[in-house]
């Protein structure tokens, strides 16, 4: 399934043409030339001498300190600068269990599979005194193909306005919420990893993943007096040219009618241990599903969003995160091809979580989601309704990414067991728990 106006998380399941490693490496220089999201990498260890929990608030894992954000913000060159080498792996072995066999996937049988969700190589580090990036290129062990994956390069500088401190950045980036500092935004969202055979709910939000990887632009950032926090910028949608440079297709093209803006806005305070953010992001996304045709699909998302993070003198924390997103949609090519009935719609996102982590090392996390939207018989098939909701329970192990560690930091490693279940599935309460997935994880970087 590819990317449609109205299938906006079909992300998951795109096609892949044959890739061409050498563009990777011509995007990344073109991007400097003109001027990234953290996992927690070794490469980023091994460059600033520190431990991963240093910027993590989990062992070894997206979730940040407030040192990790401003070694973010600051383009990833904060600090010391080591002799180090900007390169890492990571892999994720998996095996998927589902309530019934729905799995549907080349390759794996209908339930109960072992897979490798992906093995991923990155350019992850600094580039010189004020610039950094993060350089993914991912082979899928499930779609048996190789891609680009997230793409953020940087440039950022502290300076005085007047009485107040800035630091301001520029970011070429692939993905809208990449760059974000939080994870209360879809890219680094909890719970960080999931099933690549399981099957998903079949719409959602265009900011959830919706044009990801098939689009490249600027934002510009800055923080101010580290407390208030703007972005703004947009993308365009690559050709097909490009598109098969980073491992993609022709059929991946989004057609993007105009330039597609996005922005972001946000609040940070703490208190001693408690740490605090609130904040709003929006993205307008034109797209012209057939490019020799007049009509468009329109999608105007608008969200908010907070976080909450207490940690202890051991480095036990919980952290919390809250996101809302309403999306207007105005399918005019969509019921011009016969793909929807009306026009004019809506989603509704909802998405809360929170996590409990002993000495960075044992973890629970809770989340829950409800998504709702307005009827279409045509365009949702069945059931008329896009209406999702469910819960999902995680519980890791994290040994490594600590001052101590041995092996440190070239050995990390998350060990994990997640349970989804559902009580609404694409708009059907009937059959929902066919759904429920048992998902086990081994997460290793190197």
């Amino acid at each position: 399934m590819k990317f449609t106006a109205v299938d906006a998380s079909s992300v998951r399941t795109r096609r892949y043409s044959k890739p061409r490693l050498y563009a990777y490496a011509a995007l990344a220089a073109a991007a400097l030339v003109c001027t990234a999201p953290a996992k927690a990498l070794p490469s980023y260890a091994q460059q600033t001498g520190l431990p991963c929990t240093q910027c993590h608030s989990i062992g070894f894992g997206p979730a940040l300190t407030a040192y990790g954000r401003q070694f973010k913000l600051n383009a990833y060159a904060l600090g010391a600068h080591n002799k180090s080498v900007p390169l890492a792996l990571m892999t994720v072995l998996t095996y998927t269990h589902t309530s019934a066999d729905v799995q549907d996937a080349p390759h794996y049988s209908s339930n109960n599979n072992f897979a490798m969700n992906e093995l991923t190589g990155f350019y992850a580090g600094r580039i010189g005194e004020h610039a950094g990036g993060f350089i993914e290129v991912a082979y899928s062990g499930t779609e048996r193909h190789t891609a680009w994956g997230a793409f953020d390069v940087r440039y950022a500088h502290s300076f005085q306005m007047g009485s107040h401190g800035v630091v301001g950045g520029v970011t070429i980036n692939n993905n809208p919420t990449v760059s974000d500092l939080w994870n209360s935004t879809s890219v680094w969202s909890f719970p960080y990893t999931g099933s690549a055979l399981a099957p998903t709910p079949g719409t959602g939000p265009v900011i959830y993943d919706g044009i990801s990887e098939r689009v490249l632009g600027p934002t510009f950032y800055a923080m101010i007096d580290d407390r208030f926090y703007i972005e703004a910028g947009g993308y365009k949608s690559l050709g097909d040219s490009l598109l098969n440079d980073v491992g993609l297709s022709p059929d991946d093209n989004l057609h993007l009618d105009s330039f597609a803006p996005y922005w972001r806005a946000a609040l940070q305070f703490s208190n001693g241990p408690h740490y605090f953010s609130v904040g709003a992001l929006g993205l307008n996304v034109k797209q012209k599903p057939d490019p020799t045709m007049a009509e468009t699909n329109k999608f105007d998302d608008f969200g908010v969003d907070s976080t909450y993070q207490h940690t202890a003198p051991d480095g036990s924390n919980l952290q919390a995160n809250l996101a809302y997103v309403h999306e207007s949609r105005h399918l005019n090519a969509a019921v011009a091809a016969g793909e929807a009935e009306s026009a004019s719609g809506s989603l509704d996102s909802f998405r809360g979580d929170v996590t409990w982590t002993y000495k960075q090392t044992y973890v629970a996390g809770l989340g829950l989601f409800n998504l709702t939207g307005s009827s279409d018989a045509t365009l949702y098939g069945s059931t008329g309704k896009p209406d999702s909701n469910g819960y999902l329970v995680q519980l890791e192990y994290v040994p490594f990414g600590k001052l101590n560690s041995p092996y440190r930091p070239w050995l990390n490693v998350r060990l994990g067991l997640q349970y989804t279940g559902y009580s609404k599935f694409d708009g059907a309460s009937s059959g929902a728990s066919d759904y429920n997935t048992m998902f086990g994880f081994l997460w290793v970087a190197l």
